[in-house]
């Protein structure tokens, strides 16, 4: 007699409540992974100020090769073509 009882509302609850409740507990699990933590905010932002000081300077050594050594760069293509 106790388990007639708690089949409709043992019946409803796995049809209805579980399906969502495993749906959003997913999804909100999904989105937290999802966002970056402070740290790796931190991180990215020292990496992108990293990334920026050495093209700066990719660009300088770029610059006096230039003023040094006029066409260093075609001299670079045709020494690794043979």
């Amino acid at each position: 007699m106790g388990l007639e009882f708690f089949f409709v509302p043992m019946v409803l609850f796995m049809v209805i409540v579980a399906p969502i409740w495993i749906v959003m507990h997913y999804r909100s699990v999904s989105r937290s992974s999802r966002s970056l933590s402070d740290d790796d905010r931190e991180s990215i932002d020292t990496m992108l100020v990293t990334v920026d000081k050495l093209n700066e300077r990719i660009v300088s050594l770029e610059a006096i090769l230039e003023a040094d050594h006029p066409n260093w760069k075609q001299q670079e293509h045709t020494r690794g073509e043979s």
